[in-house]
């Protein structure tokens, strides 16, 4: 049985959710060489819902009572994502991505078990969802670089 509360393991989801839209955003600014266009395109379409998911998660958070982290240091203190800034090439960062999504999906997973431990459906569904999110973000980014 788990004895990490739900907001504690939501948090941390919702933190690195948010911290991987920014660097996501960063990249699809920044992203440059011969798949220009088709990475522009889905460094867009996934920074857009990553920051949607990360509302959700912001709100559940609320909706049990507890403060969502705000402001760049918090968010990047509970992140399990790294948004430096650096301007890598265009396979760097689907690589980057790649793993961000595995690393964040790991996430979702302990809300997974600590929501069971809590009898906490709703964060139950939620994480779940964002496990499925994550997992085919990182297949689709992973099937760019065979």
């Amino acid at each position: 049985m788990s004895t990490v509360p739900v907001t504690d393991t939501l948090s941390r989801l919702m933190a690195s959710t948010y911290v991987l839209a920014l660097k996501t955003h960063g990249y699809h600014w920044n992203v440059r060489g011969s798949l220009f266009p088709q990475l522009h395109s889905l460094f867009e379409e996934q920074y857009d819902g990553l920051y949607e998911a990360a509302d959700g998660l912001a709100e559940r958070l609320r909706a049990l009572g507890a403060d969502a982290p705000a402001g760049l240091a918090q968010l990047g203190e509970l992140s399990v994502v790294t948004a430096d800034g650096a301007v890598v090439d265009q396979m760097a960062m689907v690589r980057a991505l790649r793993d961000d999504h595995l690393a964040v999906a790991k996430v979702a997973y302990e809300v997974i078990a600590a929501a069971d431990a809590a009898g906490d459906p709703g964060s139950e569904d939620m994480a779940t969802e964002r496990v499925q999110e994550h997992e085919k973000a990182a297949w689709m980014l992973g099937a760019i670089l065979a």
